[in-house]
């Protein structure tokens, strides 16, 4: 299963414009990164509340609906993040150079 990972975040990472992936657990703690560490640690902290945020969104418009996914852009990148009940998956890109993932 390791190597599966390993294949998957070499795949995402070899995308044009990829910039970094971050996975983190659910305490928000970076299990893998393909980033530096200062970086890392930002990211997965801001994102993982971004995502408590969000997923609360979407459940107080829709109690029967779940967060699967969502992408935030602004000039400089591009964020897309797939947050699961035990893992979470960020992909940061340069939205001028992506080939969409």
């Amino acid at each position: 299963m390791a190597s599966d990972v390993e294949e998957t975040l070499k795949r995402i990472q070899s995308h044009k414009g990829v910039l970094g992936v971050i996975i983190i657990n659910s305490e928000g703690i970076p299990i893998k990164t393909t980033m530096d560490n200062a970086q890392t640690v930002q990211y997965a902290a801001l994102i993982g509340q971004l995502t408590d945020k969000t997923r609360s969104t979407v459940r107080d418009l829709d109690p029967t609906n779940e967060l699967t996914f969502f992408r935030i852009r602004s000039k400089k990148h591009e964020i897309m993040v797939a947050p699961d009940k035990e893992y979470m998956l960020i992909v940061i890109q340069n939205p001028n150079e992506a080939s969409g993932l």
